[in-house]
Order: C-alpha cells, then sequence, then structure tokens
C-alpha cells in the first residue's frame, strides 16, 4: 500500500471525511436534533411533579424571571416550585450527566477501553472520603463539595505520579495506580462510616447513593461555566483524542506528543468529574454508556462524539431525575435509577452491539 493510501486510510479509521456515505453535514444534522430532543425533555420534567402546574404557568413564570418582569403577579407557591426547585434541578442534571459523559469519552479514548470510566482513577473515592469527612467532622472540613473536590482531584494525583516511570505514564499503570488509590480510600470511608453517629451515617450513605436534592442556583452558577469550558477546550482537542485512541506510537509518528495531551485531556475530565460529584455525589453508568450510545449514532470521531455524549447525558440524568422524584411520594435517590437503567443498556449494548463499538 502507498504512502498516500495509508494516509487516507488512517483519515478514514478515525472517522473523519465521509464513512459509510455518513457525512459530516449529516452528523451536524444529528447533534442538532439531539439538541432538540434535550430541549424537549427538560420542558417536560419542569412540568412534571406532584405539584400539578400547566404549560403556560410553565412558561409565564420562567418568561417573567428572564425579562425581569413583575415576579409578585406569581403565585408563590408556583414560583418557587418552578423557579427556585425544578429549574435549577433540571439544569444541575444536565451539567452534571454532561460532564459525566464527556469525561467518559476522554478516558475510554485516552486509555483506548471501552470499559473504563470516569471513576476508574479513584476520583469516585477520593470524592466520597472527602463528602464523608465534612459530615463526621463539620467543623473542620465546613464545606462538603469543596472537601469532596479537594479529595477527589487528590486522588487521581497520586494515581498519576503513582504511576509515573522513567518520565512516562503508562496506561496500564495508571488504571492499576487508580484501583490501588481508590482502595484506600474506599477503606477510609468505611472506616468513617464505622465511627460516624447516626445523623452523619445518614448523610454520607445518601451522598453515596447520589441525588439532586439540594439542587440551586448558585450550584447551578458553579458548576455550569466550569463545564462549558472544559467542553470547549476538549471538543477543540477533538481529533487529537483521535490519534490518541490509535496508541502512543501512532501519535509520535503523526507529531504529537502522547504524554502532554493525556495529562491535559485526564486532568480536565477529571477536574469536572470531581467538581460534579461533589455536588450530587456518586452517580455510575452514565460515564460508561453515553459515549457508547454517541459512537453507535456518530462513529467514532471525539469531534462529533463529545458534543453528542454531553448532551446524551444530560438527557440521560433528566429521566433518571424525574423518575426519581415521580415514581413514589418519597423520593428515590439518582443513583439508583440510573443503575437499574443502565446495567441492562450496557449488557444489551454488549451483546448485541460489540463489534459495532469496539470494532
Amino acid at each position: 500500500m502507498t504512502e498516500t493510501t495509508e494516509f487516507r486510510q488512517l483519515i478514514t479509521d478515525l472517522g473523519y471525511g465521509i464513512k459509510n456515505g455518513f457525512v459530516e453535514g449529516r452528523k451536524i444534522a444529528v447533534l442538532l436534533v439531539i439538541f432538540f430532543i434535550l430541549i424537549i425533555s427538560a420542558s417536560v420534567a419542569v412540568i412534571l411533579g406532584t405539584y400539578d402546574i400547566t404549560i403556560p404557568e410553565v412558561a409565564r413564570t420562567i418568561l417573567t424571571h428572564l425579562t425581569s418582569g413583575n415576579v409578585e403577579e406569581i403565585p408563590k407557591t408556583q414560583d418557587t416550585i418552578i423557579w427556585d426547585i425544578r429549574l435549577p434541578r433540571v439544569l444541575l442534571a444536565i451539567f452534571v450527566g454532561g460532564a459525566l459523559a464527556i469525561s467518559g469519552a476522554v478516558f475510554q479514548g485516552v486509555f483506548r477501553n471501552p470499559l473504563v470510566e470516569p471513576y476508574i482513577l479513584g476520583v469516585s473515592s477520593g470524592a466520597a472520603f472527602g463528602a464523608a469527612l465534612a459530615n463526621v467532622f463539620p467543623a473542620i472540613f465546613f464545606s462538603v463539595q469543596l472537601s469532596a473536590f479537594a479529595f477527589g482531584s487528590m486522588a487521581v494525583g497520586m494515581a498519576y505520579l503513582l504511576s509515573r516511570v522513567r518520565g512516562e505514564t503508562p496506561v496500564v499503570t495508571l488504571v492499576l495506580a487508580g484501583i490501588i488509590i481508590g482502595s484506600i480510600f474506599s477503606a477510609l470511608v468505611s472506616l468513617l462510616k464505622y465511627i460516624s453517629d447516626d445523623s452523619a451515617l445518614r448523610e454520607i450513605v445518601f451522598w453515596l447513593m447520589g441525588g439532586f436534592y439540594y439542587a440551586s442556583w448558585s450550584d447551578v452558577s458553579l458548576l455550569a461555566p466550569a463545564v462549558v469550558i472544559c467542553l470547549i477546550i476538549i471538543r477543540i482537542l477533538g481529533w487529537k483524542l483521535n490519534i490518541l485512541s490509535m496508541g502512543d506510537e501512532e501519535a509520535r509518528t503523526l507529531g504529537i506528543n502522547p504524554e502532554k495531551y493525556k495529562l491535559i485531556l485526564i486532568a480536565l475530565a477529571t477536574a469536572i468529574t470531581a467538581f460534579a460529584v461533589s455536588f450530587v455525589g456518586i452517580i455510575a453508568w452514565v460515564g460508561l454508556m453515553m459515549p457508547h450510545a454517541s459512537r453507535l449514532i456518530l462513529g467514532p470521531d471525539n469531534r462529533f462524539v463529545i458534543p453528542a455524549a454531553f448532551m446524551m447525558g444530560g438527557f440521560y440524568l433528566i429521566v433518571c431525575d424525574t423518575l426519581a422524584r415521580t415514581l413514589t411520594s418519597a423520593e428515590v435517590p439518582v443513583g439508583i435509577i440510573a443503575s437499574i437503567l443502565g446495567a441492562p443498556y450496557l449488557c444489551y449494548l454488549l451483546r448485541n452491539k460489540g463489534k459495532e463499538i469496539f470494532g
């Protein structure tokens, strides 16, 4: 095979240009359809709930706030439920789901393994330990979110330093280091459960199951900019992630420094994962499933997989959260709903779509 033919084959394998007649313009159209579905699902989620509110009432309340209208004209209960409870909760679900999904896409590309997910480097165990510390010792660790974020990031940093070998970070070593660090923090969480009182133990358990119980506009205002900035940067680096997914040797051949870009991408993915987890607790499966679903629809090109995974992750958590607060009179933790829905879906992918996903 000539050098030109090899290059064209490489471009085709990465998902650029035309692949099976699926041109980039059509992929953009699919992204717009996914965005429209996300908007519709968010609108429906704001309407649904134990307190019945009509579509015109929801629209009027939101438009009044957005246009700086007279909020006093809106019934107080209606305004509180729509603007202060449901809307920030839906938006937080979008950004948390999106953060976990794009992190999963990054980890799967960097590690060249379709079964890894955002928590593989110990970020969930580290964040859980930080949250548990804040619940058991509130006088010292006054913020659950800050403590969870700090220890989640620390866990990944420790795993990365532990895996460094002669200036390089082998993928297998990094994953093993993440498992080791995660196990240590999990043991520490168990220790804190053992010594905590009933009130703190209850808070730890509910945090570990994940949920949007305390979603607020302040949470959205903190998380949304961070996720959007990381999404833009990761999307810009999407073509480099495509090359990294082929292996370090291929990346060096094409003039890409794999160590540099692996560090950048892992740091970004870890940061938004730890930040998202710090607000809502541990929610599994999102970062594992949504990148797979995106590749099934759009192919392997991460320039399209990243934004699609973000929107599909947001849609998935909106569905899970809506079910969690409407199925029963007592709210079910979102992490339980996400796992119940996610496990059968992943089984379906592995059994019926494995070749299409993994090549």
